[in-house]
């Protein structure tokens, strides 16, 4: 659709549609395996109409969200438990640790993983451009570069483990 523009640029989107044909008994296989395609290609929008299949990405994307943004919200507690409590950093220190185990396992499940460049899309505005007529009960994944994320809950951990280190050093 030539309504339907990449945000700031005069591109046309580029999409994917996994359509759910089960012509083999390995379907399943091949829907992840086009998914793997779609994902390492970096398309702007990809539609996925398996519904196990959109279900279990949506679900892996919502674990990875709700990581990065528990390390970061542990991270931020325990750096202003830190600046209030100098002496105390019995308070600070375990939303410190969950802060660098959240950022942690992220990093180590979901940085190098290309699903994590994506969200699933629900806005109304966006999904009313896409080819959707002929795709039946679809999860949307919209690409979004992540980098800026991934840094900021990386160096709030650190940063928080950092001024809890000091704090511990200090008061022993």
């Amino acid at each position: 659709p030539s309504a339907l523009f990449c945000s700031g640029t005069n591109k046309a989107p580029t999409f994917h549609v996994i359509r759910e044909v089960y012509d083999s008994s390995n379907a399943h296989e091949r829907f992840e395996a086009e998914l793997d395609k779609a994902l390492e290609a970096k398309v702007d929008f990809i539609i996925i109409e398996p519904p196990r299949l959109g279900d279990e990405t949506g679900r892996w994307i919502w674990v990875g969200n709700c990581l990065h943004k528990t390390a970061v919200g542990t991270g931020l507690v325990s750096l202003v438990a830190s600046l209030l409590w100098r002496d105390r950093p019995v308070v600070a220190a375990p939303a410190c640790a969950l802060s660098l185990f959240c950022a942690g396992l992220y990093t180590v499940s979901w940085n190098y993983d290309p699903c994590c460049q994506y969200q699933v899309e629900n806005n109304d505005t966006v999904l009313e451009r896409l080819p959707l007529t002929d795709v039946s009960s679809p999860v949307i994944l919209g690409y979004t570069p992540n980098s800026r994320t991934k840094y900021l809950h990386r160096g709030v951990a650190l940063l928080s483990a950092a001024l809890c280190a000091w704090q511990i050093w200090r008061s022993y």
